[in-house]
């Protein structure tokens, strides 16, 4: 008898369990319907690797071409662009892109509290970029997603290695959008999903267990079937959550179940102590939970570019390869093979009898899908840093300055983006204090349980507040100069260094660490002043010794015991 036959029937509890699952899914796909269909349609001319995955039905065998429906490259080309652009702006893997600070001012201005921020947030990094983390590979695929369709969902999850033994780290997964359904709260943020996927009963049985596993699949696996089987993965707050019971599935937040849609059993059972998916929305219009990406916004002008693309072609086919015209009565044997002599194609005059059909103009059909690339291009944020690339020789200052005139390009992608990695640092966070990889709080942190918040460090929004540092130093620079024509310092009084300077830092990226404390401040003006003292005595002695010189020579000359003036007398005797 199998193991599976062993299996009892399922409760009623598992029952309700599984009737919520596939209700969810009913309610999610019902609403999704609308937006599957305009994400085939931008699959199919823009991102074919996408193309039939939008509905629960659909399968497409590995390897099928998917490329029949697209004549022009160039959007797919810019969705790629779009994503290397975002990439480097938003999270660039060479820099720190974010920091984390106490919502507290006053704790923030604990030396203590700043420097476990930032372990915390060296912590994130080293974690975040470890190559079993596949957080590059993801990120990518998110932005790419987001670029075509306005939306990429990303799970986040304990790094787990090739035996399935748990391992202190993080685990990041680029789901396909076409396998993701959400919900959202009241306030609009995304706190549901339900994830219908397909795997084999190998898989299923390294997953779940080789006791969890209906008979289908249990035979499936007796044949080393490659089978592929239906699952639903569904993830919704949990509306029994009781904190006290830490060891059940009611002392998570968030509820999960997998459920095998081959015989409507419940799989797995458990939790998460935060929302696990990180989903990426563009451009939000009102009443819609999904979002639309720069590709759904210029989607007529891609059909447009498609269908001129065929055109073009065929119009340059007709130049390489003329239609020749000739009449009723002539040639009827006309060769095109190089070197060929075609006798009679001329009259005794040497008038063609011969022509080649006109072909149309090229060169306004190619002019009109320059106009569509261009708007291509301004939309994915390419035109923005093909500026850069033309311009090689500009300075930092310039490209800041470039970077500030396309703000409208860019707004979209830091308003849009920002949800998506706060989720992500969020639940990073979250798995951070489950695994023990941060380091203990100060005492001050501790007790006064305050919340941290999420400051943005990376090349996008440091630009934005480029602006204040350099305001700042071009009006030290025009006081400086104030100063020395009018010799009077005091005009840089209205300046205060000690609170601006670290601001600065903080907009150019240098560390806390690298910075002194203000204690260490102090002690080092004190050393200074104490030197500056030192070096007036210093400085003091040469007049002090021709004054005592000069009432030497007073006193001798008038007879007088008195010592100089300054110096000590003896005893009395």
């Amino acid at each position: 008898m199998r193991q599976s036959e062993l299996r009892p029937p399922p409760t009623k509890k598992e029952q309700e369990i599984v009737d919520e699952v596939y209700k969810i899914w009913a309610q999610c796909n019902a609403y999704r319907v609308t937006h599957a269909a305009q994400w085939e349609e931008i699959a199919q001319i823009v991102f074919p690797a996408m193309r039939n995955t939008f509905y629960k039905e659909n399968y497409m065998f590995p390897g099928v071409k998917r490329t029949d429906r697209q004549v022009d490259s160039s959007a797919q080309v810019a969705i790629t662009k779009f994503a290397a652009i975002a990439d480097s702006m938003l999270t660039p893997f060479s820099s720190k892109w974010h920091e984390l600070e106490s919502t507290d001012p006053y704790l923030q201005k604990q030396r203590a509290v700043r420097l476990w921020f930032e372990q915390a947030s060296d912590v994130l990094f080293h974690t975040r970029y470890m190559a079993a983390a596949n957080y590059r590979k993801s990120n990518q695929s998110i932005y790419k997603q987001v670029a075509a369709f306005g939306n990429g969902p990303l799970f986040i999850d304990q790094l787990r290695d090739l035996h399935d033994r748990p391992v202190r780290g993080f685990r990041y997964t680029g789901l396909p959008l076409g396998e993701t359904y959400i919900r959202t709260n009241f306030q609009g943020r995304v706190d549901s999903f339900v994830r219908p996927f397909r795997m084999t009963a190998r898989q299923a049985m390294q997953q779940f267990g080789h006791d969890m596993l209906p008979m289908a699949l249990d035979e499936a696996q007796d044949k080393s079937s490659e089978q592929l089987f239906d699952f639903f993965h569904c993830v919704y707050p949990n509306t029994d959550y009781d904190p006290d019971e830490k060891l059940s599935v009611n002392g998570k937040p968030y509820y999960s179940c997998y459920i095998s849609q081959t015989e409507r059993r419940v799989m797995q059972e458990g939790g998460y102590t935060s929302f696990p998916l990180a989903f990426a929305r563009y451009n939000l219009t009102p009443n819609e939970i999904y979002g639309i990406g720069p590709i759904g916004d210029v989607l007529p002008a891609v059909k447009t570019l498609n269908a001129e693309k065929a055109v073009f072609l065929k119009a340059g086919h007709r130049a390489a390869d003329p239609v020749l015209l000739t009449a009723d009565d002539g040639l009827t044997d006309f060769s095109l093979v190089p070197g060929a002599l075609n006798k009679g194609g001329v009259n005794s005059d040497g008038k063609p009898l011969v022509h080649a059909l006109e072909p149309g103009n090229i060169q306004i059909t190619k002019e009109m899908m320059d106009e569509e690339r261009a708007l291509i291009g301004d939309v994915t944020l390419t035109s923005i840093f093909q500026s850069l690339v033309e311009n090689p020789n500009m300075t930092a200052t310039q490209v800041i300055e470039l970077i500030n005139q396309k703000g409208v390009f860019l707004a979209p992608t830091v308003g849009g983006m920002t949800e998506y990695l706060d989720a992500t640092i969020e639940r990073e966070l979250d798995l951070a204090f489950q695994l023990k990889l941060l380091p203990p709080p100060p005492p001050i942190l501790r007790e006064a349980r305050g919340e941290y918040k999420i400051v943005y460090t990376s090349p996008l929004f440091k630009s934005a507040r480029a602006g204040e540092a350099s305001g700042f130093l071009r009006t030290v620079e025009s006081a400086l100069e104030v100063a020395g024509q009018m010799q009077d310092p005091s005009i840089l009084d209205a300046f205060n260094f000690d609170v601006a300077i670290p601001e600065i830092a903080k907009i150019q990226d240098v560390r806390d660490s690298w910075m002194a404390s203000p204690d260490e401040i102090a002690q080092k003006r004190k050393v200074r002043d104490q030197q500056k003292q030192q070096e007036q005595q210093v400085q003091a002695l040469p007049a002090q010794a021709a004054m005592l010189k000069a009432q030497a020579m007073v006193n001798k000359r008038t007879g007088s015991n008195l010592p100089p003036q300054g110096a000590q007398q003896g005893p009395p005797q």
